[in-house]
């Protein structure tokens, strides 16, 4: 028997992928960003709360504190407004005077926020490797051969695409250049009428599952009406009989977070709390939305708590840090608010905004150091707000 107490360590060298989730290593290849430069304050610094009120005091109205639903509570508390991503890049564009707009989120809605503000102003992302893998499963190379293949096949001119408000400054540029539009989880249906009165096919990227649900339970499509598009594969893995027959080519892109619900879990809820409604985020697979009893945005899952009656259960389907905000946030009017998942699952991206992200961040900017800008290149940015404003425009 190997004696265990003068083995030698192993020689076990982290992967790059571990170094990147471990905050300790960049992707050059992605949208995930750099390493942030400086020191962090350590993250069991008493004095931090005090130090990012002091440093936004400083700042005062020189700095705008955007916070998404999904970050940490001790985050959200710095926030001057909280919301999802189109809603916080729109309040940013009405803060002009504004000199910093510090965004709490992840790297496509600090593009989005920069594409949507002035040049005046500098959109600042507390952590550069807070990204996100959906927006990361659509790369400006792979869509671009992807309309190669549309087409190679004879349908491009057929094609509208529609990009998720969750995609990169690139992709929505792509969708302005070939006449497409932008849409959020709650404008879906209306992007896609208008996408259907200016061609016959729609490119739906970078979820597939917003795009199918979309589809098929708003507007009375069938998933036969749907294909998969897997930019690994050759041809996105479909023959050009199957593009031109198809009326949504969706993109195998998905939420790490959202695509873990499973129908099992919808059912495991209804067991063990009898009366339950079940509410999901559109981009959860789409057997997941069959069997749940409302479906809805971010902002609609909020509304729908808020009406909700007292002493009413809920089972939600999105991320956690937003369910636990809004079951303690209910909890004194009796309604009761869990995780649809028994399996505790945060967004790891956006949890890497965290106190002392934040604290960095304020006490640089109140020093006179800018630091973490996000700033889109001109070109990209004239074609990605063309999409975001081809939204705007929609009644």
């Amino acid at each position: 028997m190997r004696d265990v107490t003068t083995a030698q360590p192993l020689d076990v060298q982290p992967t790059p992928l571990a170094l990147l989730l471990l905050g300790r290593e960049a992707d050059p290849r992605s949208e995930r960003g750099v390493e942030c430069p400086g020191d962090l304050p350590s993250p069991s610094d008493p004095d931090l709360v005090a130090r990012a009120r002091a440093a936004k005091e400083r700042l005062g109205d020189r700095v705008f504190v955007l916070g998404h639903h999904y970050q940490r509570d001790e985050v959200i508390q710095f926030a001057d407004v909280t919301g999802d991503s189109f809603k916080l890049a729109r309040d940013a564009a009405a803060r002009p005077e504004a000199e910093y707009i510090v965004f709490c989120g992840v790297h496509f809605m600090a593009e989005s926020a920069d594409i949507l503000t002035t040049d005046a102003q500098a959109v600042v992302l507390p952590d550069l490797a807070a990204g996100c893998s959906m927006a990361d499963m659509a790369t400006a190379e792979q869509v671009a051969e992807c309309w190669d293949g549309l087409t190679d096949a004879g349908i491009a001119d057929q094609v509208v695409p529609v990009s998720y408000m969750n995609s990169s400054a690139d992709i929505k540029a792509f969708t302005g250049r070939h006449g497409g539009t932008i849409c959020t989880s709650s404008n879906a249906k209306r992007a896609l009428e208008w996408a259907f009165e200016q061609g016959e096919k729609i490119l739906f990227l970078p979820d597939q599952h917003l795009g199918r649900n979309t589809a098929v339970r708003d507007m009375g499509m069938s998933l036969e009406d749907c294909v998969v598009y897997n930019p690994h594969k050759p041809n996105g893995g479909l023959t050009a009989e199957q593009l031109r027959d198809a009326k949504m080519i969706l993109w195998r892109g998905h939420c790490s977070v959202h695509g873990r619900f499973s129908v099992e879990s919808v059912e495991d809820v209804r067991a063990r709390i009898p009366g339950v409604n079940v509410l999901v985020h559109p981009e959860c697979k789409h057997e997941v939305v069959a069997a749940a009893d409302y479906v809805g945005s971010t902002e609609y899952i909020i509304k729908a708590l808020e009406a909700a009656p007292r002493g009413s259960k809920w089972a939600i389907g999105t991320e956690l840090n937003l369910v636990r905000r809004l079951a303690n946030r209910f909890a004194a009017e009796g309604k009761e608010i869990v995780f649809l998942d028994k399996t505790v699952c945060f967004c790891s991206t956006m949890n890497r905004i965290d106190l002392p992200h934040l604290v960095w961040t304020l006490e640089s900017l109140a020093d006179g150091k800018l630091v973490n800008r996000i700033e889109v290149d001109p070109e990209t940015e004239k074609f990605a707000k063309l999409a975001l404003e081809r939204m705007l425009a929609l009644p």
